[in-house]
């Protein structure tokens, strides 16, 4: 072979090995389902302290259907939505020791503004990463991240449950929730869960101990002498579940805008409140690495969905009637080990 066509062989196979270009689902304009497109951006390359993964999953979570259709944060497209990755490092930035190329990693992007994760490949600080526990597969570790941090900064860096404290979590079958149940019970919580009376099974098959069907019954008449509210909906559910707090007790809400009145509220009957945004948390990440490892804490797998189909996992996740998470699986991509 000459020299010539040795350099090209190199050249193409460095080429093949580390694309220029990448697929991502992507939007140009704010709108429902329908405005979401499978795209070819160019692929990132990791900065200092960073880590370019590629992705393997990544969780679907509320917060993207409510950025696709309005923004929030991160305000007008085109962006690419996705907080929750699983998958394997690609490549280290700068300065970065925790990891190397081929490592199995998961966690969650910085959010708001770190957000990208559907798509082939994402970079992240690497401090936003964990290793994905051997014991999971990368779809189980893609839906982990965003609600399972949100439920422990929620209950244990803000709430600091411990063994015997009462503790209330609303929409205990969804995303955030089912996964909040099983850290309180690892905490050795007493749980009490709401959810429609067709998932009563799987919340108690999570360890709680009373479930609440809220289409039957007021939560606020019949639960009393609460430690800690985990809110999951907002609104109205804040000011009522206030009703359920001891003297002295403390509602988090994931939902970080307050019903009207709710400070003075709480401040009446001498209770507390917190509104929490997630952030990325690599000791939340370990935590949360070490309890799926130990078989204590799972997330229920409502859908997968390959890349391509994620105009479908945004659709179903509207619905507000699947139980678990949903997942987007992304393609095979060459140049990087399995």
């Amino acid at each position: 072979m000459s020299t010539a066509t040795s350099q090209q062989t190199t050249t193409e196979q460095a080429a093949t090995a580390h694309p220029a270009t990448m697929r991502a689902i992507s939007q140009d304009v704010l709108g429902g389902p329908e405005v979401l497109n499978e795209v070819e951006v160019a692929r990132p390359a990791p900065g200092p302290s960073e880590l370019l993964v590629r992705v393997h999953a990544a969780g679907v979570n509320p917060t993207d259907w409510k950025h696709r259709e309005l923004g929030v944060f991160l305000g007008q497209p085109p962006f690419v939505l996705g907080w929750d990755v699983s998958g394997v490092v690609e490549a280290v930035g700068t300065g970065v020791t925790l990891f190397k190329p081929g490592d199995e990693v998961f966690g969650m992007l910085p959010y708001p503004y770190g957000v990208g994760s559907h798509a082939e490949y994402v970079t992240g600080p690497a401090r936003a990463f964990a290793r994905k526990p051997a014991t999971i597969d990368h779809v189980q570790a893609g839906a982990l991240p965003l609600a399972a941090l949100t439920a422990w900064q929620a209950l244990v860096d803000t709430a600091a449950i411990r063994a015997g404290d009462r503790v209330l979590i609303h929409a205990a079958a969804g995303g955030v929730g089912h996964l909040a149940v099983q850290i309180a019970k690892a905490r050795g919580a007493y749980v009490i869960g709401t959810a429609s009376a067709a998932k009563h099974a799987f919340v108690r098959d999570l360890g709680a101990d009373e479930v609440v069907d809220y289409q039957q019954a007021d939560f606020a008449e019949v639960v009393r002498d609460v430690d800690v509210v985990l809110d999951t909906i907002g609104g109205e559910y804040q000011l009522r579940s206030l009703r359920t707090l001891r003297r002295g007790g403390l509602l988090v809400s994931i939902l970080p805008f307050p019903a009207e009145g709710l400070a003075e509220a709480a401040d009446r009957l001498g209770m507390r409140t917190e509104l929490l945004l997630v952030e990325a948390d690599h000791t939340g990440m370990k935590a949360i690495a070490e309890l799926a490892e130990g078989g204590a804490l799972r997330a229920a797998i409502a859908g997968t969905f390959p890349m391509a189909q994620a105009v479908k996992a945004h659709e179903l996740g509207e619905t507000n009637r699947t139980t678990g998470k949903l997942v987007l699986v992304m393609p095979a991509t060459s140049g990087a080990s399995d």
